[in-house]
């Protein structure tokens, strides 16, 4: 593997960008979604939704696990010619990425309550809540290792994501206090100097 010069981008950060954009659209879409009766009724609806819901998270949260723990035993040092990416920007792009993935999302979560009430938007945050569920595991496996993973740019193709995916050769890894995230990815609070 090349080193040096790569650009890199923290792994539970990249994870954690969706949960918001999927969450709180979910969140209104279920919302309104109780308004319509649908086919089967708004009790069956909201029933259906929270089985869904709980079905989506544990997926979402398990999904490529075993690749990410691969992917993290094999990690190498960073270069000191790495560039790493801020929050903000690894933030920016994933969501513009995905920016139509998820307005389609909210649509089909709204049109879904015609025919069974609050479900699509109880699935879509289900979605959101599994990834920020992930990001926590990933975090928690950052203090274990008392590293934080990185995963080159150029590995995660056009539509910034899957940091876990099939053309994701390796992570890198930095101390904790590297970047401007914390482990798991929320922003770095200030640490605060007594007087």
């Amino acid at each position: 593997m090349g080193r040096g010069g790569q650009g890199l981008a923290r792994v539970s950060v990249i994870v954690r960008a969706g949960a918001a954009p999927l969450w709180w659209p979910g969140v209104l879409a279920a919302g309104v979604g109780t308004l319509p009766p649908g086919l089967t009724g708004r009790r069956i609806g909201v029933l259906a939704g929270a089985a869904l819901f709980i079905l989506t998270a544990v997926a979402v949260t398990y999904s490529r696990r075993k690749r990410c723990t691969a992917l993290t035993a094999e990690a190498t040092r960073a270069a000191k010619q790495d560039i790493l990416q801020d929050r903000a920007v690894t933030v920016r792009n994933w969501r513009r990425a995905h920016r139509w993935w998820l307005a389609a999302g909210l649509l089909a979560a709204l049109a879904s309550a015609f025919v069974v009430p609050a479900a699509g938007g109880m699935v879509m945050a289900g979605a959101g809540a599994g990834l920020w569920a992930k990001a926590a595991w990933l975090g928690r496996r950052e203090r274990e290792l008392d590293a934080l993973l990185w995963v080159r740019v150029d590995w995660l193709g056009r539509r910034a994501g899957a940091p876990a995916g099939k053309q994701v050769k390796g992570y890198r890894s930095t101390g904790l206090s590297a970047g401007d995230a914390a482990p798991g990815g929320a922003r770095r609070r200030p640490q605060r100097v007594a007087a």
